[in-house]
């Protein structure tokens, strides 16, 4: 069975046509990913400082149909191979998920193929399922770390379509919070790549940034304040804070940045390890590229005994494979999404979306 995935939620366009046979044969995941097509839209909302909901929206309309045939293309697949279509339905701009919903409901209708409308947040937490061929996969139940421009959640991921919210964050989401400290220290747009790579010339000990939540006693979140606090340091230190004071200011002050936001992110999972007695875990979302969040992490799970597991270093990022791979595992598992449908052609979105219940 070869499935469609279509991500459209925020700014990158990704389609991609994923082969069931290898899951159903019970071998590596991965080895049923085809081809694939992305295209990221950083470049056009670079200048804005931000995602433009508006020009997201038109880019998705102008790059989608290009993006199939060459996904298509790739796979030396045609139309006429695919047997169902997973799109995302939300959480996400509405506009931009309206694009991917349309043109997955009205392919899948012309194909008369059905379609699964797939929370944007279950293609992240499900991908590290598909590890490369010679690792190994987590193992049902397992605790997901989802860390992203957007979301910063713990699930207990008890299997396909059975999640658990055990925390999330009250304000800012990590990645957020990555952005808007880039911005502050000079950085371009997006800026959470940019500050870790920073933060690594910088020294320990200059600035002792606040640990948001660390000890609430609950796996709540919270990094509004830690972006306040770098303002504020910022701010008493204009003299430094020009990237060209000759002084390692800026440096130091990412990597205080960091070093608070991974103590949290590492403290509150950990803690999330042992009260649900997983040995697994996984990280995902954009967030999980970050070298010393991984790095953290690795060292936390060698001293408590558990596993960690991330999605293929490019399928971090908003990405197709990670839809039709979703859309796979539920149709191979009989778990029907909320929207799916059999050539009905009918289609909503879901901006705000809940994956598990409070």
């Amino acid at each position: 069975m070869i499935v469609l995935g279509i991500e459209t939620s925020c700014d990158e366009t990704g389609l991609a046509l994923y082969d069931t046979a290898p899951l159903e044969a019970g071998r590596p995941a991965v080895l049923g990913m085809m081809g694939q097509a992305l295209h990221s839209q950083i470049a056009m909302h670079r200048d804005y400082g931000g995602v433009v909901p508006e020009l997201a929206s038109r880019d998705h309309i102008r790059r989608i149909l290009p993006l199939l045939e060459l996904a298509l293309k790739q796979a030396k697949l045609d139309l006429k191979s695919i047997d169902a279509v997973a799109y995302t339905q939300g959480p996400g701009l509405a506009g931009a998920l309206l694009v991917g919903s349309a043109f997955g409901q009205s392919l899948a209708q012309a194909l008369q193929k059905p379609a699964l409308g797939i929370h944007h947040l279950e293609g992240h937490l499900l991908s590290p399922l598909l590890g490369a061929a010679s690792d190994g996969v987590p193992n049902f139940p397992f605790v997901a770390l989802l860390v992203s421009g957007g979301h910063t959640q713990l699930m207990l991921v008890k299997a396909v379509g059975q999640y658990e919210l055990l925390g999330e964050t009250l304000d800012d989401a990590v990645g957020e919070a990555f952005d808007k400290t880039a911005t502050l220290l000079g950085l371009e747009y997006p800026g959470g790549a940019a500050v870790s790579k920073l933060a690594t010339l910088g020294k320990a000990g200059r600035f002792n940034l606040p640990r948001p939540m660390l000890h609430s006693g609950d796996l709540d979140f919270s990094f509004s304040g830690l972006k306040t606090a770098v303002l504020n340091q910022i701010k008493q230190h204009s003299q430094f804070a020009s990237a060209n004071a000759g002084d390692n200011f800026r440096a130091d002050l990412a990597y205080a940045f960091v070093e608070a936001a991974v103590t949290v992110l590492v403290s509150k999972t950990t803690k999330a390890m042992q009260l649900t007695n997983c040995r697994d875990l996984v990280l995902a979302g954009g967030v999980a590229a970050n070298t010393q969040l991984r790095l953290a992490l690795q060292s936390a799970a060698k001293n408590l005994q558990f596993n960690v597991f991330y999605p293929p270093l490019e399928l971090c990022t908003d990405n197709g494979v990670m839809i039709a791979f979703a859309g796979a595992l539920r149709l191979l598992s009989k778990v029907s999404s909320e929207t799916q449908t059999e050539r009905s052609g009918a289609f909503s979105v879901k901006p705000r979306w809940d994956l598990a219940p409070h």
